[in-house]
């Protein structure tokens, strides 16, 4: 039995925390709060690198004592680096040491590299307004923004409103190896029933992301802060890290913000059997696993680890109807990402090669991408 407590798993959040994420930081740490929360003024000045340069360098570690304080400094810290990187046109290639060594050094505390990926975007930049209330579509609200706006705010809670909808499926996942390993045909059709229907969910609240987020805002207002320096046409050496010794001067290729770096569908796919052609994609998905928290990084590989083979739910009728609902769900949750990435991305008119139609935000191509991974779903299928 994989205990989820020990991949820093929620049985009702899944991998979202635990704790409702913290909204400010010790007073010693507080101008990167100041900073990070005035970028939707100081992006629209047209010279946000003015003021970050007037930011105090500050040694995080003689204040930062819980883990929730530690991923408010990498949120903030990750916000302040993009809103350097890509405020100002051109794109700037060289990070000052204000923002690179604090935020270095709180990338190494938390095992991830310093870069905004998705843990900081979605799993930790939320609250409650209602306290008691649900995490979910009308009870949430963003801790972080960019420039702001109802656009950007959808667009990331409709994220973070999928996550704690997946916590049924996630919790099940262990129920679902110990089935396998058992060859308990009963309790794995348990499981995948859960797994189904917490699928379902996630594909209803995806539906929803055009109520709200309009794909032009989205593609010129949105997308262009999430960008990383791999594979991006405007900063083909990478980013430099000013005064961080352990990079030797050198430029970092780090990939940016995009939802491969949640771990939900990988932890699905270990679960479910499927398994991706090796090619460049799954070489993309393999390095996605670095942008996690190293617990559910460990939670996925150890899913994985299980060898689960799709060939166990075909032994009766009602096991494999179920592995096949669990399938449709995640094939119709991939269409559906297809589909807006085309309609958010592709199609929109690009004006700059820093945000670029053809190349996501992790760098890659990702239509034939999403594309592979959908057919590759539906083949999983028993017949």
């Amino acid at each position: 039995m994989l205990p989820l407590s020990e991949y820093e798993i929620d049985a009702e959040r899944g991998f979202l925390p635990s704790w409702d994420p913290i909204r400010e930081l010790p007073p010693a740490l507080a101008p990167w709060d100041e900073y990070a929360y005035a970028l939707p003024k100081l992006l629209v000045s047209g010279r946000v690198r003015h003021f970050l340069r007037q930011m105090p360098l500050l040694d995080p570690s003689p204040y930062l004592e819980t883990e929730g304080q530690w991923r408010r400094a990498m949120q903030a810290l990750s916000y302040l680096g993009h809103a350097w990187v890509w405020g100002e046109s051109p794109p700037s290639d060289t990070l000052p040491a204000n923002i690179a060594l604090p935020w270095y050094a709180v990338a190494q505390h938390l095992g991830r590299p310093p870069v905004l990926s998705y843990a900081s975007y979605a799993l930790d930049n939320w609250y409650r307004l209602d306290k008691e209330g649900p995490i979910a579509l009308d009870n949430i609200a963003l801790i972080q923004n960019f420039l702001g706006g109802l656009d950007e705010e959808w667009f990331i809670l409709i994220h973070v409103a999928i996550e704690a909808a997946a916590a049924p499926a996630i919790r099940s996942l262990p129920l679902l190896v110990e089935a396998v390993q058992r060859e308990d045909i009963g309790a794995a059709e348990q499981a995948l029933a859960s797994v189904a229907e917490a699928l379902k969910a996630m594909y209803q609240i995806l539906l929803r992301m055009p109520e709200a987020c309009d794909p032009y805002i989205y593609y010129h207002r949105v997308r262009p802060y999430i960008h990383g320096w791999k594979n991006n046409p405007s900063l083909p050496e990478g980013l430099y890290y000013e005064g961080v010794e352990a990079y030797g001067g050198k430029p970092q290729q780090l990939r940016g913000e995009t939802g491969a770096q949640s771990s939900i569908v990988p932890a699905l796919d270990a679960a479910l059997g499927i398994v991706h052609a090796d090619d460049p994609l799954r070489a993309y998905l393999r390095e996605m696993l670095d942008y996690m928290p190293p617990a559910h990084r460990r939670f996925v590989l150890d899913i994985e680890n299980a060898g689960i083979s799709r060939f166990f739910f075909a032994q009766t009728p009602t096991l494999k109807e179920t592995y096949n609902a669990c399938l449709h769900w995640l094939e119709r949750f991939r269409s559906k990402h297809l589909e807006y990435a085309a309609q958010y991305i592709a199609r929109q008119h690009q004006l700059s090669s820093a945000n670029p139609t053809d190349v996501g935000t992790g760098g890659t191509p990702f239509m034939p991408y999403l594309a592979k991974h959908r057919d590759e779903t539906e083949a999983h299928k028993l017949a």
